[in-house]
């Protein structure tokens, strides 16, 4: 049985500010280290289908959304991600809108400045 290691960063922004700490993921035999190993091994979750981590991009390595069976090595950083509260597509959407108004306004103050 043989025992080997990677060191990597462990950070956790699920609530409120991210913590940081380094974590030892241990390997037995031949596994592979992987993002979905390294989670069960730091206790955050039980399986690929733990309620915990069942919304689509709550993890990834540095910054970029990673999959259950993603590789990991030495010196990665494993992030897990809060919910969002807004959704991006809502506040664009509504941006767009707002600049399309004023686009409108500024038409009709024209021609009505034409008109006098």
């Amino acid at each position: 049985m043989s025992r080997r290691s990677i060191d990597i960063l462990l950070c956790d922004a699920r609530q409120g500010e991210p913590l940081v700490k380094p974590f030892q993921v241990i390997l037995e035999n031949d596994e592979l280290p992987t993002v979905g190993l390294a989670l069960m091994k730091a206790g955050i979750a039980k399986g690929p289908n733990d309620p915990i981590l069942f919304r689509k991009g709550c993890f990834g390595v540095f910054g970029k959304r990673k999959d259950w069976d993603s590789p990991l090595y030495p010196g990665d950083r494993l992030e897990l991600y809060s919910a969002l509260l807004i959704d991006p597509k809502a506040v664009r959407r509504k941006k767009a809108n707002q600049n399309q108004d004023a686009k409108f306004q500024a038409a009709a103050a024209k021609r009505k400045a034409r008109r006098l």
